[in-house]
């Protein structure tokens, strides 16, 4: 299986290619948008900020939603699950527009929500596959979809409820970090990973 990975030019990798690595997979760090599209699996990851992100995914933006609303399996992690929306609070620029909705700024007093949270109510096949209940979160932001379907798990933070999960055709978004979530967040990549190869 070809897994790329997309580089928005900010921050280390390192940690998630090393855990798609763990799966016997030597994914591609891939910094062009376009040719990030020629894979079996795209992954969006969890690093940067908005605004400078869809500024690198711009000139590919269109080849990238084609590819995905077309079925292209894709895996967006944290910043990689608000690059799946329309847009952000956080910051200009056009998000890929597979979910719709948009990002905003979680409401609560301390910020931003790092460490560990719950995953509830989740209907996800590869969330309920890897049994995952608990995920490492960073994040200031969160996406809200348009259509509560597309949400198949939830997190609270301060009385915030907010999705854990979306799910568009082949793609998956996770706000969490499953490479930062320990075995459980390893077997929700693993059970991505599987069902991808079906």
């Amino acid at each position: 299986m070809r897994v790329t990975v997309f580089d928005y030019g900010a921050g280390n990798l390192h940690s998630l290619v090393k855990a798609i690595a763990g799966f016997g997979i030597d994914p591609v760090v891939e910094a062009d948008p376009v040719a990030a599209t020629d894979t079996d699996l795209l992954v969006l990851p969890g690093v940067g900020a908005f605004g400078p992100a869809a500024a690198r995914l711009a000139p590919g933006r269109d080849a990238i939603r084609s590819a995905l609303l077309g079925g292209l399996p894709c895996l967006g992690i944290c910043l990689g699950l608000q690059l799946l929306f329309d847009g952000s609070d956080e910051g200009p620029g056009l998000g890929l527009g597979v979910v719709p909705g948009r990002v905003t700024r979680i409401a609560a007093e301390r910020l931003p929500q790092i460490g560990w949270n719950t995953i509830e109510d989740a209907t996800d096949p590869a969330v309920a596959a890897a049994g995952i209940r608990y995920g490492y979160y960073a994040n200031t932001f969160v996406g809200r979809a348009a259509d509560p379907g597309s949400v198949t798990s939830w997190s609270r933070y301060e009385g915030d409820r907010f999705p854990a999960t979306v799910r568009v055709a082949r793609t998956l978004g996770v706000q969490f970090h499953p490479e930062k979530s320990s075995s459980p967040g390893l077997a929700l990549i693993r059970a991505f990973l599987a069902e991808v190869a079906r």
